[in-house]
């Protein structure tokens, strides 16, 4: 089972973050027409998440994957890490997003991801508040270290059903491998970027159960230069020192030349199925379960 996704979310951040250039959004049109002809070529549909922003400022981009098939999932609201909010924000912008997408579309959200994977187990509780907003299937934990923390602990790479407290989630964590010791992602990001297409589709043989997680975004070109230290931390929040700027600006641009074909050149290589697709092919009863509190 291969599941196909992508995080919707760079017309967004261009309004709200880089400057509202618009030649820059006919560029990620451009590209994400690219996607959907080929989805269409192959015959699969993919689970798009989208920030709430994306059905406020940028609907029909929202609508025009939706009208061709694909799964709309939310992608919170503002693209704001969820370990830097209160629990309040993180409801609030929960609540706000799952709305605006379900406003846009005319149906129900039922598949989340939180931006940078962003929930571990210091903020378990918003599976609570994914619950009372609808949600029912969710990608964010990311089973491994990693710059925005990961959720190392988490102990599964393979679907599971989480019970916290009151509710139960299924989750689709990502796919990782272990490389030296270390536990790494290879299905998406900048870690795609990196390994070559030999490389991901050797790793996505050895297992019955992959998660891919693709952005338009770490495909192409998006920091062409070094960030000042405003627009680090505006974005960022955190502080835009000159290391974590330089830091930033090699792993947006390492292996970014071939990226995107390559990205394409795997759809065309593989079965894929999205979250939704997934979540009916899985046998729920058979399924491990992980307790949080």
């Amino acid at each position: 089972m291969n599941i196909l996704t992508f995080d919707i979310e760079e017309w967004y951040l261009e309004k709200e973050y880089f400057g509202d250039r618009k030649y820059r959004y006919a560029v990620y049109d451009r590209y994400l027409d690219r996607i959907l002809n080929t989805l269409d070529e192959r015959g699969f549909k993919g689970t798009f998440f989208c920030v709430g922003g994306m059905a406020t400022y940028f609907p029909d981009v929202v609508k025009r994957i939706d009208r061709r098939g694909h799964e709309i999932g939310c992608h919170s609201n503002r693209h704001v890490w969820l370990n830097k909010m209160t629990e309040a924000e993180v409801k609030e912008d929960t609540r706000t997003a799952v709305d605006a997408l379900e406003q846009c579309i005319g149906k129900k959200i039922k598949s989340y991801r939180a931006p940078a994977f962003s929930i571990g187990r210091s903020n378990s509780h918003v599976f609570e508040i994914l619950s009372e907003c609808g949600i029912k299937r969710d990608a964010s934990v990311f089973p491994a270290e990693r710059d925005f923390g990961g959720f190392p602990e988490y102990g599964t790479k393979s679907p599971t059903m989480i019970y916290c407290n009151r509710v139960i989630m299924k989750e689709f964590p990502i796919s990782t491998t272990t490389l030296i010791g270390k536990d790494v992602a290879y299905s998406g990001g900048g870690y795609f970027r990196f390994f070559p297409l030999s490389f991901v589709l050797s790793e996505m043989n050895k297992s019955d159960y992959n998660m891919t997680y693709f952005h338009i975004g770490d495909l192409i070109s998006m920091i062409p230069h070094i960030q000042t230290k405003e627009e680090y931390e505006s974005y960022f929040k955190e502080p835009g020192t000159l290391k974590n700027r330089y830091v930033r600006y090699i792993k947006s641009n390492l292996g970014i030349k071939d990226a995107f074909e390559k990205m394409i050149k795997l759809i065309r290589s593989e079965v894929f199925v999205n979250l939704e697709q997934a979540d009916a092919m899985t046998n729920w009863n058979d399924i491990p379960s992980t307790v949080l509190y």
